[in-house]
């Protein structure tokens, strides 16, 4: 039998530089031209300017060695350290973030008002659900802290000051739609419906002290009729529970089945609301393909036919894309569907995940957008600012009034006829 002989050697680097050593074990396959090929690579590799220990940790200058790295200043020859030398590569420098830094007039003021803590605690004690909240609203403590009725107070003068709103989120906290502008999770088949949800809303309602409400949802695809019935139940129960609750009603699109929409709007809501979220031309990469422009301006304008005392509403966001000619556009087709409400807000991006902002537009535009809104395309109200939202505001003192003035105009009406 053969005896095996071992060869050490070592790769050629710069002077005075301590590298891994390789071992080769040479048998009796090997023949003598291989061998000779391999000496002429170790050769050629000698010449190059970039090595191997270029790229180990052994070629980068610190003071103390990391948990992974080898210490060049110990033998890697020894036993004892020949299993901890690791080669360490070099990681690439981190990509440049593409976030645009928010500008100083987007701040929000805290959350600590009682009524604010009031409200959080009921929504949790009945495990309800809030936009607010699912969205990462950066008006919760604004809206939710509104104002706690005085008895001592002048009555017109709080009013004036604010009223408390809050947005609840029934049908679960889990959409069916993957939009790409929103924070809310989403899922192929969400949780089941809770059926004690309308009972339980209601309750809650009525423990808050709350002018006007807002009630919103996931879409839920899902379902035969996309919750419909359920957002009846919920407004319904709600109307009966507290009367003189105003109620605004923030729809998904049921699919653009009009007699979902028709059974929702003939809930008793006072607000019709459903987002058209942006400008037509930027619909399919904001909102998810079941969605659509005309789709929505067809809930919106079917809502009328079955309803004429509710008001309708929308809202876009801005920042994402769109110019002024899409946004004037826009308008113009939300008025030629009688369309009597809009918000336009700063679109702010909830993460990386989301889609970017492309532009901060500054509250001078938002006013002007108010003004052209309201005076050359004719809407009722027009609330537009960098942290407005859908809901932000809902329960104005404009915009309470409206409704009252809308129920005395139906009124007049019914005596008349």
């Amino acid at each position: 039998m053969l005896s095996k002989s071992l060869l050490r050697r070592s790769l050629s680097t710069a002077p005075q530089r301590r590298i891994p050593t390789i071992e080769i074990t040479r048998t009796p396959s090997f023949s003598h031209s291989k061998f000779n090929r391999l000496e002429s690579l170790r050769s050629v590799l000698a010449e190059e300017d970039s090595t191997l220990f270029d790229f180990s940790s052994l070629g980068t200058s610190r003071k103390a060695p990391l948990n992974d790295e080898v210490d060049p200043t110990l033998n890697t020859n020894s036993p004892a350290t020949s299993t901890s030398n690791k080669i360490i590569r070099k990681k690439a420098s981190p990509r440049p973030s593409k976030i645009l830094p928010k500008p100083s007039w987007l701040k929000a003021p805290p959350a600590i008002s009682e009524n604010y803590k009031n409200l959080r605690s009921t929504v949790r004690s009945l495990g309800l659900a809030t936009v607010c909240e699912e969205a990462k609203c950066p008006n919760i403590g604004e809206c939710w802290g509104g104002l706690s009725k005085n008895s001592d107070a002048d009555a017109t003068n709080s009013e004036s000051q604010g009223t408390a709103t809050a947005t609840i989120m029934i049908m679960g906290d889990t959409c069916t739609r993957g939009c790409s502008f929103c924070a809310v999770k989403t899922s192929r088949k969400p949780p089941p419906l809770d059926q004690n949800e309308p009972d339980k809303v209601a309750e809650a309602i009525s423990q808050w002290n709350l002018d006007y409400v807002v009630l919103t949802s996931v879409d839920r695809d899902d379902l035969i009729d996309q919750g419909a019935h359920h957002f009846f139940s919920v407004v319904s129960k709600i109307k009966s529970k507290k009367p003189g609750m105003l109620v605004e009603a923030l729809t998904p699109d049921f699919r653009g089945d009009l007699d979902m929409v028709a059974m929702v709007a003939q809930s008793g809501l006072d607000v019709y609301a459903h987002n058209i979220e942006t400008v037509e031309k930027l619909q399919k990469r904001v909102r998810d393909r079941r969605a659509g422009y005309h789709q929505t301006l067809s809930v919106l304008q079917h809502v009328k036919t079955v309803n004429t005392k509710a008001l309708t509403k929308t809202s876009i966001m801005l920042g994402l894309g769109e110019n002024d000619d899409d946004i004037l556009q826009t308008m113009e087709d939300l008025r030629n569907n009688d369309v009597d409400v809009l918000t336009l807000g700063q679109y702010l991006q909830p993460s990386r995940r989301h889609l970017p902002v492309k532009e901060y537009v500054t509250p001078e535009k938002f006013d002007e957008w108010q003004v052209i809104g309201e005076k050359e395309f004719g809407f009722k109200y027009v609330a537009s600012g960098p942290l407005v939202r859908s809901s932000y505001k809902a329960g104005e003192f404009f915009l309470k009034n409206l409704i009252r003035e809308k129920e005395k105009e139906t009124q007049a009406l019914k005596i008349t006829n």
